[in-house]
C-alpha cells in the first residue's frame, strides 16, 4: 500500500521533533499526537494532507502564483541551475553529508529535491517558503524532505540547530538565521549578479535602461555586515534556450511583473537563443 504524504510528514517530526520550536511561545515541542504537533505549552500545529505544516502565527502573502512557480520548476528541472547546484553540492558535502540542511524560501522545492539526490540519505532535508502554492508543489516530490509554510524573521528550530540554511535568490533576516545556525554552521547564500537573466530584463525593458541593469551591492554589503564571510564566488554561464521551453522562461521570474503588454507580447514573438546565468555564491558564518 502507498504511504500517504501525511504519514510521511508525521515521520520525519517523530524522527527530527527536536530540531523544532514552538513559534508562538518559543518552547519545545513534547510529542507528535496522531498528525498533530504539540509544544510543551499546549500549542498545536496540525499536518496537511500533503504532509506540510503553517507555522506562522500572522497570515502571509507570496506575489509568486502557481502558473510562475510552475514555469521556475520546469526549467530547473530541465537543468537551467545544473553548475550552481553541482557547486552548491561541494559546499554541502564539505560540511559533512550527516548535515541538516534548511532551505530558506524553498520555493517549489525543485532545489531540495535535486541536492538530495547528489547527497547521502543521511542529510536532513527541510524547506520553507511563505507561499502556500509552493509549499503545497514542493510537498510533491517522492523525496524525504520536509517543507513548511515559515517566515524567515521567525524560523521554528531550535537556537542553534542546523549546519546549513540555504538562501537561494531570497531574502535573509541574519539576526534569525544566527540564532538557529550552529557554532560552525554555514550560510550559503546565492545573489544575482549583474548578467543575470540580462536577456529577459533586455527584452521587457527596452526602453528603461535603469530596469535593464541590476545591481547587488546592497545585497553583499549588508551580508559581510552581518555575516563572517568565508568565501564568495562568481559563476556565469548561458543556458541555451530551445523552442518548447521558451514560454516557461518569460513566465519563471518576477522579471515580467512590470513588463506592459506590448513588451510581453513582443518578447514572444522575439525569442532570444541563450539566457546569462550570473551568480554570487556567498559562503558565511555567524558572526
Amino acid at each position: 500500500m502507498l504511504k500517504k504524504k501525511i504519514d510521511y510528514g508525521r515521520e520525519f517530526l517523530e524522527a527530527h521533533l527536536e530540531l523544532f520550536l514552538c513559534p508562538k511561545c518559543q518552547s519545545k515541542f513534547k510529542e507528535v499526537r496522531g498528525n498533530t504537533m504539540i509544544c510543551l505549552s499546549n500549542h498545536q500545529y496540525d499536518l496537511s494532507k500533503k504532509g506540510t505544516i503553517h507555522f506562522p502565527n500572522h497570515h502571509l502573502t507570496s506575489d509568486y502564483d502557481k502558473e510562475m512557480l510552475l514555469s521556475r520548476r520546469k526549467m530547473i528541472q530541465n537543468g537551467l541551475y545544473q553548475k550552481l547546484e553541482e557547486r552548491l553540492t561541494s559546499y554541502i558535502k564539505e560540511v559533512g553529508e550527516e548535515s541538516t540542511v534548511v532551505d530558506m524560501g524553498c520555493g517549489e522545492g525543485s532545489f531540495v529535491n535535486r541536492l538530495s539526490q547528489q547527497l547521502s540519505d543521511t542529510t536532513v532535508w527541510t524547506g520553507f517558503d511563505l507561499s502556500k502554492d509552493g509549499v503545497q508543489l514542493a510537498s510533491d516530490f517522492s523525496s524525504d524532505a520536509f517543507f513548511f509554510i515559515g517566515d524567515v524573521t521567525q524560523m521554528p528550530f531550535q537556537n542553534e540547530s542546523i549546519d546549513i540554511l540555504l538562501n537561494i535568490f531570497s531574502p535573509s533576516h541574519y539576526e534569525e538565521m544566527s540564532r538557529v545556525l550552529k557554532k560552525e554552521g554555514l550560510i550559503i547564500k546565492v545573489i544575482p549578479e549583474s548578467g543575470y537573466l540580462k536577456e529577459m530584463r533586455e527584452i521587457f525593458y527596452q526602453d528603461n535602461v535603469e530596469k535593464q541593469n541590476y545591481s547587488n551591492e546592497n545585497v553583499y554589503e549588508k551580508f559581510k555586515k552581518d555575516v563572517q564571510l568565508i568565501s564568495e564566488e562568481r559563476l556565469t554561464y548561458q543556458f541555451p534556450v530551445v523552442h518548447k521551453d521558451y514560454e516557461d522562461i518569460l513566465k519563471m521570474s518576477p522579471i515580467h511583473w512590470g513588463a506592459t503588454s506590448e513588451a510581453k507580447e513582443y518578447a514572444k514573438e522575439h525569442p532570444f537563443k541563450q539566457l546569462t546565468i550570473d551568480v554570487k555564491i556567498l559562503i558565511g558564518k555567524k558572526q
